[in-house]
């Protein structure tokens, strides 16, 4: 958990989950009566209470917090509690994020032993690293070692997680390999070597949909328990879940308030479900797909956005010219985007949305 000054908490852009929920998570601690794994915070049934929200025992309300299927979550959290390392795995903007930051609040009470898979993350991202001012001064000591956020969750027995797992290069996940396996790290330059304290698991996340995606090799799929999560399974439910995170985000950056915001989240969402999935939501008209995933993640940012544009420059009043230039921006990625939004917006939105129609023919 941070060490900051309350003042400086509530005034972060966002916070951690363990912050943002302390006290939902203080309640249930406080009534946790179920088994707990060795190190866990809390028990598997009120892991699950904490991410879908429900009420304690004694009646204290919890939020929902991931809107998906209840039986996955369950195998989640199950597969935590076994030696075997979970891997969240789906199109871009399922929440695997999200989910993966909720799981490991829960079961550690923090989720800031995060590493971020890029391109150019190093193996010593994975493992460890050294201090050169320091090693040129005195060798290879303890005190020159610099601990990745898994050798510390490996010490401390907390729950490690690696973001973007399938964007690192091969052989820097193969890093895994050996942690996830034997439960240790060698330091071949200590003579020595840091065993996983119970407590200790990775959840990783990747989707195959991004540019500069790297498969894993069948050795590491071998330590990971896949979960897949699916896109939302309904319009409502789609509406429902950027509808909530749209109006967490605005409380943390303090935006001014909108009306009629949840109008403009369902068109937002049923354009995007139908050029998401090739067809309108009534699956009477089949449609070109465009090159980008038009996620609920992205749904969000369009809709905050709009909100901004309305806010600060308009109404206040949320409409279709506030988000207009947004959801073009999140269509249209690739040349040949062009064509397949031109067809819709003048097969589909013309016959819908006139007010929306105008707002996307004055940006052409």
């Amino acid at each position: 958990m941070t060490n900051l000054p309350e003042q400086e908490l509530n005034n972060v852009v966002r916070k951690h989950a363990e912050e943002d929920f302390a006290d939902e998570l203080a309640a249930l601690v406080e009534e946790d009566s179920g088994y707990k794994p060795t190190a866990w915070k809390l028990s598997p049934k009120m892991v699950k209470l904490f991410i879908l929200g429900g009420k304690t025992p004694n009646g204290k309300e919890i939020s929902q917090k991931y809107f998906g299927p209840e039986r996955l979550i369950d195998l989640a959290i199950a597969t935590l509690t076994t030696d075997r390392a979970l891997l969240l795995y789906g199109m871009p903007g399922t929440g695997k994020s999200w989910l993966s930051e909720l799981l490991a609040a829960a079961i550690s009470g923090k989720s800031t032993l995060l590493i971020q898979g890029t391109a150019g993350t190093e193996e010593s991202a994975l493992r460890y690293g050294w201090n050169y001012a320091k090693l040129i001064g005195g060798g290879y000591t303890r005190d020159a070692l610099v601990e990745s956020p898994t050798l510390r969750g490996m010490r401390e027995g907390s729950v490690v997680r690696v973001e973007e797992l399938t964007r690192m290069p091969g052989d820097v996940q193969d890093a895994l390999i050996t942690i996830l396996s034997e439960k240790t790290t060698p330091i071949p330059e200590l003579l020595t070597e840091i065993q996983a304290q119970k407590g200790f698991n990775v959840i990783a996340t990747a989707n195959d949909r991004d540019r500069g995606v790297n498969e894993l090799s069948k050795a590491l799929e071998r330590r990971f328990s896949f979960v897949v999560l699916p896109p939302p399974g309904d319009l409502e439910e789609e509406v429902k879940i950027v509808a909530t995170r749209v109006e967490k985000l605005g409380r943390a950056l303090e935006a001014p308030p909108v009306d009629a915001a949840i109008d403009e989240i369902r068109r937002v969402v049923t354009i995007f479900r139908e050029l998401r999935g090739g067809q309108t939501v009534d699956g009477k008209t089949a449609l070109k797909q465009p090159s980008s995933t038009l996620s609920p993640g992205e749904a969000i940012s369009v809709v905050n956005s709009g909100i901004a544009m309305a806010g600060y420059f308009g109404t206040g009043k949320l409409r279709a010219e506030d988000i207009a230039s947004s959801v073009v921006g999140a269509v249209v990625k690739e040349e040949t985007d062009k064509t397949v939004w031109s067809e819709y917006v003048d097969a589909i939105v013309k016959k819908r949305w006139a007010d929306m129609y105008k707002a996307f023919k004055e940006l052409e």
